[in-house]
């Protein structure tokens, strides 16, 4: 327990301005309060960034996060401790941290020495499995929490069992606007003589805005001078995604119902200063959101507290802030309901000007300096009572139980081997080989490691672009008349030697169902599943072994998202007994496996029986696949432990001699992803640690100790050699490295999000 209630340093975590967003314009807004308040207490800014060294940030923060590198959360928890900080300040919502329903920040709390007082701009009524989990800990491991409506403070204890007595109930901070006649502000914004209707708020199709525009035609029939000012920008996540489609639809929407001239769209971010004298210009305020779970709203908050009437639906902090006759509420989406609102207030200024002065008067409490004087008493009352959980020593945890570092992605080398057609097969050195031209083994296998480098988070703009490239590619290579994948494309864009291979339309299949079971893309899904729907029939008639199992593990990923599809189930079931069939043929005592020889990506193999194996599937199946990995994973560990794949100079028949060389990444990457899905089905680590064995053979723990990932280029060397490391860095060694690390992080997020129970 803390003897000493005196705070001499706060940290504040969460989003910061410059970047775009409510949270980042709260936390600046609190952080400079509480620095006003107590100027003797120095307050610092831990802030998250979505896009990489984007915001020039000013003096108070100290330290940034990587919104998707769960390392760096631990990293920023370090730093924290190490700074003197007496409590932690943090800002919660869902979408602003790594990690399933942003549970990344566990990472952080877990490890921080101060208290932590959290801020919960979010509390769902009905959580999903995840964000359950992740409120539950977080509820745990904070000293105080922070809500800002009465609601939210029974739906945590009620949804969450929140303890009463640790939270804290403190209205959202607003700025100190004066009670003033609206006239007083228009004219330096065109519209004097005019009323003025307001909405602002970054833009987003769950706004509602359109609603607004579809009861401005009956509002300007009675009152002919009104007119609807639209604030903010568009979301910076909307905007990376869909562009300006929606504002354009809105204005799309305005010429249709022949009222342009009464709507202004002021199209971009607006600093308190501007924001203050738009919100004084206002006659009436207006919130259509679409969602009754929206739980705070800044700009509801802000507008109210300045005195404006308001008209708006009913989520949950409208219904809450506006009973008692400070403001109107109206159904979702209902346009006519929204004009008969604001007709009544316009044809009625005593009531108008009543529910003006009963919302500025509840403001007074809202008003920044009083919000900063509520989050005092919090901390302090945090600090006297010491962390959540028992106090932490500043003892630093074992190598074995630190979650195992991977290397920064470094997407250059890929660049570097793609142009417009697709990713070319071979470099000398690490300088493509146009002569080689394309293949779509290398396409399949890049396009899915761009659909999970956008499940991670990776840099989205680049890597929907290379999603692209990579998906036209593989468009291009099916052939409409044979119903099968082509495989050489020369340099002069012409192919080579007509069908492919089985294993390449079944690769092809595999990362068309990876797109459709994963991508957030309605494109990618669309195209993917039309493909993949013409390119599944020709499988059933296969006899490559390992053109099943990519097909299985494709329609593994397919089933992800469409399980229902009575076609796709019946060729996963038709494709798993042709595998089984194969296992139980050549299996022996001392060779459970597949084949009589082990050559290329043959954890594959094992892995596609584990997939068609799990609930729903076949249990026979798994059980075998299970075992068929246990023995390759032995077969592949060497007496100093490392991993040491089967080599492809000759590669290993039953009864004959074992290639130890001519290493091939691809084996390594295949018995990554195959442990990581053997540890999420089973939840044995010692899966993982396989995984994590297979994967340092990258890094240099092989036979040579050499390393084959070359941090300097992003690249990955072709082989290992007898004596040396293949210098080439092509496109299926350098994809194959690039697949495993990403797999490795996908898996570790989940890990440093929800780790083992003890862990």
């Amino acid at each position: 327990m803390a003897t000493d209630p005196r705070i001499q340093r706060i940290a504040f975590l969460g989003n910061y301005l410059p970047r775009q967003c409510g949270i980042a314009t709260f936390m600046s807004d609190l952080l400079t309060a509480v620095a006003a308040d107590r100027p003797e207490i120095q307050c610092l800014a831990v802030a998250v960034n979505d896009v990489a060294g984007c915001y020039a940030y000013p003096e108070p923060v100290r330290f940034e996060i990587a919104e998707q590198d769960a390392t760096s959360y631990q990293q920023a928890a370090h730093f924290i401790n190490i700074s003197n900080v007496d409590i932690v300040c943090l800002q919660h919502e869902f979408g602003i941290f790594g990690g399933p329903a942003g549970s990344h920040v566990l990472a952080l709390a877990r490890e921080l020495n101060p208290p932590l007082v959290t801020t919960l701009h979010t509390v769902l009524r009905e959580p999903g499995s995840d964000q359950r989990r992740v409120m539950r800990e977080l509820v745990a491991r904070s000293t105080r929490l922070v809500v800002m409506t009465e609601r939210a403070r029974q739906m945590l204890g009620e949804v969450y069992q929140a303890p009463a007595q640790k939270v804290d109930l403190i209205p959202h901070g607003i700025p100190d606007i004066p009670f003033v006649d609206p006239n007083f502000y228009k004219d330096q914004f065109g519209v004097e003589g005019r009323t003025v209707v307001l909405t602002f708020g970054l833009l987003s199709p769950n706004k509602g805005i359109e609603n607004v525009l579809n009861a401005l035609p009956a509002i300007l029939a009675e009152f002919p001078d009104v007119v609807y000012v639209v604030l903010g920008a568009t979301h910076p996540n909307e905007l990376r995604e869909q562009g300006e489609a929606y504002r354009l639809s809105l204005e799309i929407l305005a010429k249709k119902n022949r009222i342009e001239k009464s709507v202004i769209f002021y199209n971009r971010f607006v600093e308190r200063a501007e924001l203050t004298e738009f919100i004084g210009a206002a006659d009436i305020y207006i919130t259509p959101y679409l969602n009754e779970a929206q739980i705070v709203s800044g700009t509801l908050a802000c507008a109210f507290g300045a005195g404006k009437a308001v008209v708006s639906t009913p989520y949950w902090h409208a219904q809450e802030l506006l009973a008692g006759e400070r403001g109107l509420l109206v159904p979702f989406g209902d346009a006519p309901a929204i004009a008969r609102a604001v007709c009544g207030l316009l044809r009625d200024p005593a009531r108008r000007h009543a529910m003006r002065k009963n919302a500025y008067k509840l403001g007074r409490a809202m008003i920044w300096p009083e919000a900063a004087r509520l989050y005092m008493r919090s901390f302090e009352a945090a600090r006297l009572q010491g962390s959540a959980l028992s106090r932490r020593s500043f003892a630093t945890k074992t190598l074995d139980r630190q979650p195992p570092g991977l290397p920064r992605l470094k997407l250059d080398h890929l660049i570097r081997m793609s142009d417009a057609t697709g990713v070319f097969q071979h470099a000398t050195f690490t300088v493509p080989n146009f002569s080689e031209g394309y293949c779509t083994d290398d396409n399949a296998r890049a396009f899915i490691l761009a659909v999970l480098l956008d499940e991670l988070g990776e840099e989205p703009a680049r890597c929907r672009g290379l999603a692209t490239t990579y998906a036209a590619f593989l468009q291009y290579a099916f052939d409409a008349e044979t119903k099968r994948f082509r495989n050489h494309l020369g340099f002069d864009r012409r192919w080579v030697g007509g069908t492919g291979s089985e294993d390449c339309h079944a690769r092809a299949l595999w990362a068309l169902g990876t797109a459709v079971g994963r991508s957030r893309h309605s494109s990618f899904q669309s195209l993917s599943g039309q493909l993949f729907a013409r390119a599944l029939p020709a499988v059933l008639e296969f006899t490559s072994p390992r053109a099943w199992a990519f097909s299985l593990v494709g329609i593994h990923e397919y089933l992800r998202r469409l399980s229902g599809d009575s076609a796709v189930n019946q060729a996963r079931e038709c494709l798993t007994g042709k595998l089984m069939a194969n296992f139980d043929q050549c299996e022996r005592p001392d060779w459970p496996w597949f084949e009589d020889s082990l050559t290329y990506d043959n954890a594959k193999l094992a892995h596609a029986l584990i997939l068609s194996g799990e609930p729903g599937g076949e249990s026979a199946a798994q059980k075998r696949g299970l075992q068929a990995l246990r023995w390759l994973a032995e077969l592949q560990t060497s007496e100093n432990g490392h991993f040491r794949p089967i080599g492809s100079n000759g590669f290993y028949p039953r009864g004959g001699a074992r290639a130890q060389f001519d290493q091939q990444p691809i084996e390594a990457q295949a018995m990554v992803s195959a442990c990581l899905d053997a540890y999420r089905v089973t939840a044995d680590a010692r899966w993982y640690q396989q995984a994590q064995r297979a994967f340092d053979w990258f890094l240099g723990w092989n036979d040579l100790g050499l390393e084959l990932y070359s941090p300097s280029t992003g690249g990955c060397r072709d082989a290992l050699h007898v004596s040396r490391a293949n210098g080439n860095q092509g496109a299926e060694s350098t994809l194959a490295f690039l697949l495993a690390l990403a797999e490795m992080r996908l898996t570790q997020n989940t890990i440093t999000a929800f780790p083992e129970p003890g862990a």
